[in-house]
């Protein structure tokens, strides 16, 4: 019974170590779409696409040395990934269409 114990503690200290080394590293960070324009040729047009990019921020106000500041990081990363990501996405599919749309092919050439 005392194997099972330690081993229990274990498993719940590298889980709270795990917790502690993902907030550090995301820690004060923030994801947003960036879009980037290009050239197509063939359609003879500038295309545009969207992607994230990880940005860091100061650190948090009133964050010093208190355990919420973990959960406030994963929180504040979290949240800007999804809300970047769905942004990225819809752009991405916008971008698409208005390419789809102004795509005029070359005029063939007669043999």
């Amino acid at each position: 019974m005392q194997g099972h114990r330690f081993e229990t503690r274990q498993v719940a200290a590298r889980a709270r170590l795990a917790c502690v080394l993902v907030g550090t590293l995301l820690s004060a960070c923030v994801v947003v779409p960036v879009t980037t324009e290009g050239y197509d040729p063939d359609c003879r047009v500038i295309t545009h696409h969207m992607t994230l990019k990880v940005k860091q921020l100061q650190e948090l106000q009133d964050c010093s040395g208190r355990n919420d500041c973990l959960l406030q990081y994963v929180v504040i990363f979290g949240a800007s990934a999804a809300v970047s990501g769905s942004i990225v996405l819809v752009g991405n599919v916008v971008y698409w269409a208005e390419q789809q749309a102004a795509c005029t092919a070359p005029p063939a050439v007669a043999s």
